[in-house]
């Protein structure tokens, strides 16, 4: 197969970390990418080269845009971390991957997904059942696996009960529909009461609007009823604290996000003392190289046949074509409870 010399791509218009936090909203795309056309890279030995035909856009992307990822911009490279699409060329040591069509991600070549053609490890890229939607196998790697992972921490601690903010992000739904299946009561905190119904129809316990009057009672009740020890947080903040100090002993408070840009506090000190209480991150990028090979592959197969089979299904707020990326993109991310798509 032919390829071109060129290709489209949304390319990064900045190097490294930013100096300043600027939020966690896509504001617009104009600061960070603009729509060029760069060479289409070749791959080394280990790598291989995908013909895009979608890309996924998650919240590290915008974090990744606004240099505070915990991985280094490179300017003049495309963004986006995760997509899908056919294998059409690789290194030495990745042939047989060739005319796969895989879910891959990017963050160890730096070549992004939005573009017509993307570098990815071998290791990173999933060949992909013929029963999945490029819609799912776009985002197959970052909210699923990432689910399954967090998920195993739950199973492993014991408890039936655990806390998850974002409660109605597309990770959390996969989440808490893995942890109904199982006999898990999860309870997820959110922000509006469009949301709690459509979690209960999925399989949460508990869902509580962070923004109600009642809240600070209800958290109590609830907390204090189930007696969950760990807790998935991808907001942080004054809400994510109040949560870990209402918990009780033994708690683990697991951050794996930064939604709100606030400072947060830990508003008793000495419950890590005399409480037992702990702190922590998770990182899939961590659990990939750490986890051993049984458990991410159990973890990529039970992925794929719950996609395959209706278990779960990613919600799709929309497809933007690549072309229109820059100017339509920061809208729709500002639409809830749904994955913004680009199209190459």
């Amino acid at each position: 197969m032919a390829l071109p010399k060129t290709m489209n791509a949304l390319i990064l218009k900045n190097e490294g970390y930013a100096r300043d936090h600027s939020g966690t909203a896509l504001e617009a795309m104009e600061p960070y990418v603009e729509k060029g056309t760069i060479e289409v890279p070749e791959p080394g030995p280990s790598q291989v080269l995908v013909k895009v035909a979608l890309a996924s856009i998650n919240p590290s992307d915008v974090m990744f845009l606004k240099g505070l990822y915990g991985q280094p911009r490179k300017q003049g490279r495309p963004a986006g971390f995760e997509g899908v699409g056919e294998v059409v060329a690789a290194g030495a040591d990745a042939q047989g991957l060739v005319g796969k069509r895989v879910a891959f991600a990017t963050g160890l070549s730096n070549w992004g997904s939005w573009a017509d053609y993307a570098l990815a490890e071998a290791g990173a890229a999933i060949p992909i059942m013929d029963g999945v939607r490029d819609e799912d196998a776009a985002a197959m790697i970052v909210n699923p696996l990432t689910a399954l992972a967090m998920f195993g921490i739950v199973k492993d601690e014991g408890e039936k009960a655990f806390v998850v903010t974002a409660g109605a992000s597309q990770l959390c739904k996969l989440m808490i529909a893995v942890a109904k299946d199982e006999g898990y009561r999860p309870v997820a905190i959110v922000r509006r009461d469009d949301q709690i119904e459509p979690l209960k129809a999925i399989g949460a316990a508990h869902v509580l609007n962070a923004e109600s009057a009642d809240f600070d009672r209800r958290l109590a009740e609830v907390l204090g009823s189930e007696r969950p020890r760990i807790f998935l947080d991808a907001v942080t903040g004054p809400l994510a604290a109040k949560v870990f100090h209402t918990m009780g002993k033994r708690a683990r408070w697991i951050i794996y996000g930064r939604l709100d840009p606030e400072t947060t506090p830990i508003i008793e000190p000495g419950q890590m003392i005399f409480m037992h209480k702990k702190i922590e991150g998770f990182w899939l990028t961590e659990w990939m190289r750490t986890a051993g090979n049984d458990k991410r592959m159990a973890a990529v197969i039970e992925a794929q046949k719950r996609f395959a089979d209706g278990r779960w299904k990613t919600d799709v707020t929309a497809v933007v074509p690549l072309a229109d990326a820059v100017e339509r993109v920061a809208g729709e991310l500002a639409r809830p409870n749904g994955k913004v798509f680009i199209r190459p």
